[in-house]
């Protein structure tokens, strides 16, 4: 059996706070996902937070594990995530590890740890859903797996599975 989690990118916002657009686009969103989650996370930041609520309304399920935030799913160095953008030229971890592969390989490290240690709270088949930042999942998926994800819209999603030997598959979800 595998774990997984889903890490999704809030929804549209003016600056921390959801927009309109946002909100009625997380109720979309919220009425695709399959739900039966044991915990839900959040950034922490406004707008990943009430993103996760407009899930949480729409699915109408209870959360055993409850909902958190974490704001390991969250980077403290924004100014610099910015230049590297600007640098780079591109919202895609290649264009950033080009930018400035310090940031890089230090922010995917910490968020690797993150993802890890929210894997290793859940037991076999069971699920989690992170709602955070782009590019912070993409850049969590490059420390956790290798793997260099496109850069997520807002609203969309990876799924990273653990199987039982550990090893990690990832998908993109629209």
């Amino acid at each position: 059996m595998v774990k997984s989690i889903e890490l999704r990118r809030h929804t549209d916002s003016n600056g921390d706070v959801l927009s309109r657009e946002g909100v009625e686009a997380a109720l979309e969103v919220g009425a695709t996902l399959h739900g039966d989650y044991e915990a839900m996370v959040s950034s922490g930041a406004q707008r990943a937070t009430q993103t996760l609520a407009c899930f949480l309304a729409v699915l109408g399920e209870p959360v055993p594990r409850g909902v958190v935030v974490d704001p390991r799913f969250r980077s403290e160095r924004e100014a610099r995530w910015k230049r590297a953008y600007e640098t780079g030229g591109g919202g895609d971890i290649a264009s950033f590890l080009e930018a400035d592969p310090g940031l890089v390989r230090e922010e995917a490290s910490l968020l690797a740890r993150a993802l890890e240690e929210l894997f290793g709270g859940l037991r076999s088949s069971e699920r989690a859903l992170v709602v955070g930042h782009s590019p912070m999942h993409e850049a969590a998926v490059y420390g956790l797996t290798g793997k260099v994800v496109e850069p997520l819209a807002k609203g969309a999603g990876i799924e990273v599975t653990q199987d039982d030997e550990g090893g990690y598959t990832v998908r993109e979800l629209g």
